[in-house]
C-alpha cells in the first residue's frame, strides 16, 4: 500500500446505511393507509430496481438522469407492484427524494473520517448524485474532501472509464489511489484499472435478508471488517 494518496469511498452501502430508510420510510406511508407488508424486502426491492438503472449507465448513450431519477422510478415501480398505488405524489418525493438525501451512515465511520483525511485525500466516489452526497455529508457531519459523482463523468461505475476520470480529477495516477467498498463488482472495476482495494463489510446493508455478495475477493489489498480496522491496516 505504499505510494497511495488519496482513497475514494464507494458512499450507497458501504457509508450510508440506505435499507433502514427506505424500510422505514414505507413501513411510515404504509401505516397512514393502514396497510402492512414486508418493508424490509420492498427497500431491497427499492435498491435492486433503482441499481439496475445506474450501473454501466452511460455505457452506450449520454445519460438522461442521475440516481434521483433512479430512485423514483423505481420507487414507483416497487410501489405498483406491491399494490400501493393509494400513496400521493407527494408521499412518492419524499420517499424517493427526501429520504436518500438524509440517509444515515454507518455509525463506526464519522469518527474515522478526520484520522483519515490527516494522512490521505478522501474523496466519495460515487454513483449517487452531488445533491445526495452534500446533503447527507451535512446531515451527518461528514467532510469529504473532494465528491466525485458519476453524474459528472457521464460515465457509472462499474465503467473503466469513471475509475480513471477520477484519478484524473485528483491528478493522481490510479495506483496512488485506494478503493473503498463493501461491493466486490465496485472493487474488482477499481483493480481492473489499477486502483488499490480495501473491501470493508458491512452485512447489515441489506437488513436481515444479507448482503447478495458478502465473500470479499481474495485479491483484494484490505479485506477487514469495520473502520477502526481499515485506519489500523492504513496507518492513520
Amino acid at each position: 500500500m505504499d505510494g497511495i494518496k488519496a482513497l475514494t469511498f464507494d458512499t450507497g452501502g458501504t457509508i450510508l446505511d440506505w435499507h433502514t430508510g427506505f424500510r422505514n420510510s414505507l413501513a411510515a406511508a404504509g401505516e397512514t393507509y393502514g396497510e402492512t407488508r414486508d418493508w424490509a424486502d420492498m427497500a431491497n426491492q427499492i435498491r435492486r430496481a433503482a441499481l439496475k438503472r445506474m450501473l454501466n449507465l452511460g455505457k452506450d448513450a449520454a445519460p438522461s438522469y442521475n440516481f434521483d431519477g433512479a430512485h423514483r422510478a423505481a420507487v414507483d415501480e416497487v410501489l405498483a407492484a406491491n399494490e400501493m398505488d393509494m400513496l400521493s405524489d407527494p408521499e412518492r418525493h419524499w420517499i424517493a427524494y427526501d429520504v436518500p438525501h438524509n440517509f444515515k451512515c454507518w455509525s463506526d465511520f464519522p469518527a474515522v473520517l478526520p484520522r483519515l483525511r490527516r494522512r490521505f485525500i478522501c474523496a466519495s466516489f460515487t454513483i449517487l448524485s452531488f445533491r445526495i452526497i452534500i446533503d447527507t455529508a451535512r446531515a451527518n457531519g461528514l467532510s469529504w474532501d473532494a465528491v466525485i459523482s458519476c453524474e459528472a463523468i457521464g460515465k457509472y461505475k462499474p465503467l473503466p472509464e469513471a475509475y480513471l476520470m477520477a484519478a484524473h480529477f485528483l491528478q493522481l495516477e490510479p495506483a496512488q489511489l485506494c478503493m473503498v467498498a463493501c461491493h466486490n463488482f465496485d472493487l474488482d472495476a477499481a483493480k481492473a484499472v489499477g486502483f488499490k482495494t480495501a473491501f470493508v463489510r458491512r452485512p447489515d446493508e441489506w437488513g436481515s435478508a444479507g448482503a447478495p455478495d458478502p465473500t470479499p475477493n481474495p485479491a483484494h489489498d484490505i479485506i477487514v471488517d469495520d473502520f477502526p480496522t481499515l485506519v489500523a491496516q492504513l496507518g492513520a
